[in-house]
């Protein structure tokens, strides 16, 4: 299931990726970051070339999600059930 979390940016551009989403990770580990619209995907280079095109996929179908949500056209539901939907796609 994925999991949600919210962070922000500092003034020197560093993001706080959450503890909990940190697991599996480790200090030194390299990352490749995309940029897709206004949404950056974040990928561990050990598995860069692992599902690039579901992620890719993924980035394209959130910025038509967040296009829809600026120009209101979204329901707001509660966490558990979005997840549910989520896990759908």
């Amino acid at each position: 299931m994925a999991q949600l979390e919210i962070t922000k940016m500092s003034s020197k551009g560093q993001i706080v990726i959450p503890q909990e989403m940190r697991k599996g990770f480790h200090e030194g580990e390299k990352f490749v970051v995309m940029k897709a619209g206004k949404q950056l995907i974040l990928k561990s280079i050990e598995d860069f070339d692992e599902n690039i095109e579901e992620d890719l996929k993924f980035a394209r179908r959130t910025e038509e999600a967040w296009k829809k949500y600026e120009q209101g056209e979204f329901k707001s539901l509660p966490v558990d059930k979005f997840l549910e939907e989520l896990d759908k796609c």
